[in-house]
């Protein structure tokens, strides 16, 4: 899967722009990195949101245990990608009927996260047991939301384009060959919100998340990490 927007709906990460300029590597505009996914991959779908958000899916060499699925709803379009072993229950508490799957379930919790403010997004993301990344965009507030699962059991990375937008895939040879060094795994247990600011942990949402340049070496421009929280150990004597 992949989604791409420009830098009026995310801000490109700081770490990733300044890897990209210490190390220059060959990058690729967003158009070209769409087509290169369309052309790549057999059955690809497409979708322009309007001039500022694109998103691509396909069934195509897909894993039968972390499938990916696509659906829209008043104006919120979301990729799924795994699956929730909690399904039924929280189809339950979002008031969806037993043949609701994933992709819905999460355009739900996200409408449940918008219109119930303060509703903290680490809740919504927090309840959601299994193997899963997922994007979604609200066309009507410009606003994007995504998150990894706690383990990373499905991959997803980002990267900024040749021409400054910032691409999610779960393919990090489509995002290396478009971002150059630009390019980064997504954290593990974490989500972004342009709502809330940014990158936030779900598990520990009150600790920061901080990115250490990687080596030359390495595919990627840095690592984005969450930090343990302080230990003090009371003196005995």
């Amino acid at each position: 899967m992949l989604g791409v927007f420009s830098s009026s709906i995310v801000s490109p990460p700081e770490e990733l722009v300044a890897a990209g300029s210490r190390t220059p590597s060959p990058k690729i505009k967003a158009a070209a990195l769409v087509k290169r996914f369309l052309d790549n991959n057999s059955s690809a779908v497409s979708i322009q949101i309007g001039d500022d958000a694109q998103l691509a899916y396909t069934h195509h060499n897909q894993s039968p245990l972390k499938p990916r699925s696509f659906a829209v709803k008043d104006d919120i379009f979301c990729l799924f990608e795994g699956a929730l072993d909690n399904l039924g229950s929280l189809n339950q508490q979002y008031g969806l009927g037993k043949s609701g799957n994933e992709v819905v379930l999460v355009i739900e919790a996200y409408k449940a996260l918008r219109d119930r403010a303060p509703y903290p997004p680490n809740h919504v993301v927090a309840h959601l047991d299994g193997n899963f990344a997922f994007i979604v965009f609200d066309k009507s507030t410009s606003t994007l939301f995504l998150a990894a699962d706690q383990f990373g059991k499905v991959p997803l990375y980002w990267g900024i384009t040749a021409d400054g937008n910032v691409a999610f895939a779960d393919d990090a040879d489509l995002l290396k060959g478009a971002c150059g060094k630009s390019l980064a795994s997504f954290p593990q247990g974490c989500f972004y919100s342009t709502a809330v600011g940014g990158l936030r942990s779900y598990e520990n949402p009150k600790n920061k998340i901080t990115a250490v340049p990687a080596t030359e070496e390495e595919i990627w421009g840095a690592k984005f990490m969450v930090e343990e929280p302080a230990v003090f150990a009371a003196a005995t004597k």
